[in-house]
């Protein structure tokens, strides 16, 4: 997934995080990506850039494309990050510079981690089912794996768990409840895909060190207390061993978390860096160079980066 924000602004990444428990609703913003898609975008926001080592969500759908292209985003870079698609209805066909061509369909896991360069493209295929729904997540990759060779996952098969009362879970990363995904993953994280039944009162074990945030997909439930409806994050902080869920009608929602992210970063484009001169060679390495590859197949011209601000990035994380 590609931030086709023409005149993005660097951000600091990271802040206070929550000292313990906490009930912070955040709304998203609507974004144009590609040419024909909408999406929300939930982080970053203000005053909360990540979540763990979570540190984007888009959300889109359900958008009816029976007569539309459908998601169409150009080859663009990454580095320093991990991209995660997600999807609860549609396609998306991933290509890259690794030569990776993968359909991603509902509830299967598609992982490419950037590493210190790559560029892929993501679209509907020509033949496409009426509705797209779904996520595209990144997780920020810790200094001792940010220049690793990049790699592509796709995963079919995921583990669920049960939490009983009507609450079941798909584990997309991490672990949650014993449930291991085959994901790779370079810091303590989890992400996971929630169906609540209409008539459950759940709890959902989950790890006290770990700051979590909840992304309403469908339906409205009870998050600890909190309503979540669809376009909203519930930030939650640390300081939990089990999570309340309650739903008087079937609906769904992402839990996302992990140990609070220490490093000082800066994320810009579709970049993470640790310093003003490393985006910046990225930003040169794609429109000159050779650094991030080729992405063969896809009918198009890939995405230019927009011109640096006129000011010097500076790297910002969180203070305990």
């Amino acid at each position: 997934m590609s931030n086709l924000d023409l005149r993005p602004v660097p951000t600091p990444c990271g802040g206070t995080h929550g000292t313990g428990p906490v009930r912070e609703l955040l709304a998203g913003k609507s974004v144009p990506l590609g040419e024909s898609t909408v999406v929300r975008r939930l982080l970053p926001a203000m005053g909360r850039r990540m979540v763990g080592a979570w540190c984007f969500v888009d959300q889109y759908g359900p958008d009816d494309i029976a007569d539309e292209p459908g998601m169409q985003v150009p080859p663009h870079p990454h580095m320093g990050l991990q991209t995660v698609s997600w999807l609860h209805a549609g396609e998306v066909l991933h290509r890259d510079s690794l030569g990776s061509l993968r359909t991603v369909r509902p509830r299967e896991l598609g992982l490419m981690t950037s590493g210190r360069a790559i560029a892929h493209s993501e679209e509907s295929p020509r033949a496409h089912g009426p509705t797209l729904h779904g996520s595209q997540l990144w997780v920020a990759l810790p200094d001792g794996h940010r220049h690793r060779d990049p790699a592509f996952e796709h995963h079919a098969v995921l583990p669920e768990i049960a939490g009983g009362g009507g609450l079941r879970a798909t584990v997309i990363l991490g672990t949650l409840d014993g449930a291991t995904s085959p994901g790779t993953v370079h810091s303590p994280l989890v992400g996971a895909d929630v169906t609540v039944a209409a008539g459950t009162a759940a709890r959902l074990p989950v790890e006290e060190e770990f700051e979590y945030a909840a992304l309403a997909m469908s339906g409205v439930c009870e998050v600890d207390g909190v309503p979540l409806g669809p376009d909203a994050l519930l930030y939650l902080g640390t300081g939990r061993r089990e999570l309340p869920v309650r739903a008087d009608a079937d609906a769904s929602f992402m839990l996302l978390g992990g140990t609070p992210f220490e490093e000082h970063l800066v994320m810009w484009w579709n970049f993470i860096g640790r310093s003003h001169e490393e985006i910046e060679a990225a930003r040169k390495d794609w429109m000159e160079g050779p650094r991030f590859g080729e992405v063969k197949g896809y009918d198009g011209t890939r995405l230019p980066a927009p011109e640096l601000p006129p000011v010097a990035l500076k790297p910002r994380g969180r203070v305990r």
